[in-house]
């Protein structure tokens, strides 16, 4: 398994140290105030200190005055994300990585170890992000959202896709949200910003015939990759947050907004509440218009219909004739 986020050798007085620094709001506190404090050496203090430089936070030292914090790093520490999270299941356990080869990867190893229900995976970077059909997923460092999630949902097999539209809902909201910025959702796991493609969403599961033992949810988010970073095949047809907005967008934030809006639809999924949801995701939906959809190696023009209570996709061919779609690639047809 990947490496976990460096510097943790003493987590507790450093989060405490952290939590002296936070509360003085910009304030000097004295490396003696710390020491008292906390019960630990002044020397001690001071290793603290250089450690959480060492994490990107920005502290500055002075003779006679003591530590000022004045920044907080756009990293997605346990400490900041569950700082004021206050979800119920989703992100109650979090891990964070520097590097991984796929969160969803991670997630599945630790499904298997039996860890619990609501466990988020993030990092930084992906060294083999994975898409729907096989296909790669573009993840750079510091960019993105890139985490996945584990479920134990008392499902059929059959009736596990009704999770991916759920994801992408409870995803466009968590954007909303932090940035005001209204996200639109193709069937089934893509989420669009100005006819462009802003995130995705990887749902796998490990199950029998008539039981699931686990759901993996994986997100991918665009927010700060510039337009400069795109690769050949990525330019014209992706974009990122920071594009649409003009500016950087802090991913703490956006991704506590995400979590707590996952951790809502999660609960109102599991009371029974679909319908209500994928009325919710219809009207963010690429719904009504032309697509092409590639079925079985074959690629046709058809009209993106609905989506029915299974979460199955409703198309109109061009012969009229209504057929749902269980799994397909569907691309807009920008017109």
């Amino acid at each position: 398994m990947a490496k976990k986020v460096h510097g943790e050798e003493s987590p507790s007085i450093r989060e405490e140290v952290l939590r002296l620094l936070k509360k003085e709001k910009g304030r000097f506190v004295s490396g003696e105030e710390i020491s008292a404090a906390m019960d630990i050496s002044r020397t001690a203090v001071w290793k603290h200190i250089q450690a959480l430089r060492e994490e990107g936070y920005d502290i500055i030292s002075l003779p006679r005055q003591g530590h000022r914090l004045l920044a907080v790093p756009d990293r997605l520490y346990p400490r900041e994300i569950k700082e004021g999270l206050a979800t119920a299941v989703i992100g109650r356990h979090y891990h964070y990585y520097p590097v991984v080869d796929s969160t969803n990867t991670v997630v599945r190893k630790l499904a298997a170890e039996g860890e619990e229900e609501g466990t988020v995976v993030a990092a930084e970077e992906q060294t083999g992000g994975r898409g729907r059909l096989g296909r790669s997923w573009f993840s750079p460092p510091g960019s993105g959202l890139w985490f996945s999630l584990l479920l134990r949902p008392a499902l059929l097999p059959r009736e596990v896709p009704r999770l991916t539209l759920v994801a992408g809902l409870a995803t466009a909201k968590g954007i909303a949200k932090a940035t005001g910025l209204e996200v639109r959702l193709k069937w089934p796991n893509d989420l669009y910003l100005n006819g462009r493609k802003l995130g995705g969403i990887l749902t796998e599961m490990e199950a029998e015939l008539d039981r699931v033992h686990f759901v993996v949810v994986g997100i991918g988010l665009n927010v700060n990759v510039g337009e400069e970073e795109w690769p050949p095949s990525l330019r014209g047809t992706a974009i990122s947050l920071r594009e649409a907005c003009g500016r950087e967008i802090p991913r703490v934030p956006l991704l506590q907004a995400i979590l707590r809006e996952l951790d809502d639809c999660y609960r109102r999924f599991l009371a029974g509440e679909f319908p209500a949801l994928l009325q919710e995701w219809r009207q963010r939906a690429y719904l009504g218009c032309p697509v092409f959809i590639t079925l079985g190696g074959e690629k046709r023009r058809v009209e993106a219909v609905d989506v029915d209570e299974e979460g199955l996709l409703l198309i109109r061919k061009e012969d009229g004739e209504i057929s749902r779609v269980v799994a397909g690639d569907v691309e807009l047809i920008q017109e």
